[in-house]
């Protein structure tokens, strides 16, 4: 046990054990022509045991050395003085004092074993615990976005065949069900990510496939702003590993959230090209970047940046189920600053070589 982990006895519990091994002394002073002088390194040592259980070793090394002390001083010949008239005294004393000193460090020792061995049974019964109810909350996510996607469907569906008829507010209704949908997904997701339940296939995909899949998916949300794609180099078919369904997931979060920070006119860049082993896809924006102090706490789940002017300040869901969802495969998602402003978000997953699968 650490001196921080000892028990620390106060001044008014030093001066209770130094006035037991007083009265103890007067006791055996009393008594010292009837006891043998092995009763009384019993008596003291069982004194210096209890102090060093309740008060540490400290308390016990000091009551050891003044009961050796008092042992010499008034219970052997000739007393009131430090000289014995028996060799066989000096034996007695050495003796308990070695016991004393011993029996209170084994003491201490096994005090010690005791409250590692208490603290280890605490850290496991709440390493349990925290794995129980991180079961309980998947569980209640999954029951909840499975009774939450019906209704949601069907109100989305409603609305929409309302807003056929000219009604503004059915439309509203349907975006508002969109957006909440989305919101289920993605706590659904989180979920997953941190139990370590997403299921991935690995397999060689195409890119151009992959882009173009995210920008089918996102067309709804541009607006009057433009998504710009590019592969370099042209015309040549780039090949990754990498699951088709949960890589487009994540750049399509990482479309959308280009799409909330862009200026209005802008344009979010989609490029992707080849280094060495890896396959690197870029979405870039044009929007007010982000601080170095945000840099990694913006992939953080719930996370809400500083104010930067723009109307959205919630990152919410969306990078940090992108970066897990690529970190799933092996890959990576890193943020860059980007020349003349903006945020480049950068995902690597290995690439796989023509020919290879030529083979």
């Amino acid at each position: 046990m650490s001196a921080s982990r000892q028990p620390r006895p106060s001044g008014l519990e030093w001066a209770a054990w130094l006035g037991a091994l007083a009265v103890l002394t007067m006791v055996l002073v009393r008594l010292r022509g009837s006891v043998q002088s092995t009763h009384v390194a019993l008596a003291y040592l069982l004194l210096v045991q209890v102090a060093s259980a309740r008060g540490g070793r400290a308390l016990g090394v000091v009551l050891a050395v003044a009961a050796f002390l008092s042992f010499d001083f008034f219970l052997l010949q000739p007393f009131g003085t430090l000289r014995l008239n028996n060799p066989h005294d000096w034996f007695v004393l050495a003796a308990f004092l070695l016991a004393s000193l011993i029996s209170s460090h084994l003491l201490i020792r096994l005090r010690a074993a005791a409250e590692e061995a208490r603290r280890f049974g605490e850290e496991a019964a709440e390493a349990r615990a925290l794995k129980a109810a991180d079961r309980a909350k998947d569980a209640v996510l999954a029951s909840v976005s499975h009774d939450l996607r019906t209704p949601l469907t069907s109100i989305s569906a409603l609305a929409q065949e309302l807003a056929e008829t000219g009604d503004e507010r059915a439309m509203a209704i349907a975006e508002d069900s969109d957006r909440l949908n989305r919101f289920v997904a993605d706590m659904l997701d989180q979920s997953r990510l941190q139990s370590g339940a997403i299921v991935l296939g690995l397999e060689p995909n195409e890119a151009e496939d992959l882009i173009g899949a995210a920008a089918q998916r996102v067309r709804g949300q541009l607006a009057d702003r433009e998504l710009r794609i590019s592969v370099t180099p042209s015309g040549e078919m780039l090949f990754g590993r990498f699951d088709f369904v949960h890589t487009l997931r994540a750049i399509v979060n990482l479309i959308e959230n280009a799409l909330r920070f862009s200026p209005p006119g802008g344009a979010v860049d989609l490029e992707v090209h080849r280094e060495g082993h890896e396959l690197v896809i870029t979405v870039g924006d044009r929007g007010p970047g982000i601080s170095d102090a945000e840099r990694e706490r913006v992939f953080e789940a719930f996370y809400r940046g500083q104010d930067n002017g723009t109307s959205s300040m919630g990152l919410g869901l969306g990078l940090s189920i992108a970066r897990g969802l690529i970190a799933a495969q092996g890959g990576q998602l890193l943020y860059r600053s980007r020349d003349g402003g903006g945020a480049n978000f950068e995902i690597r997953l290995p690439a796989v070589d023509v020919t290879a699968l030529a083979d």
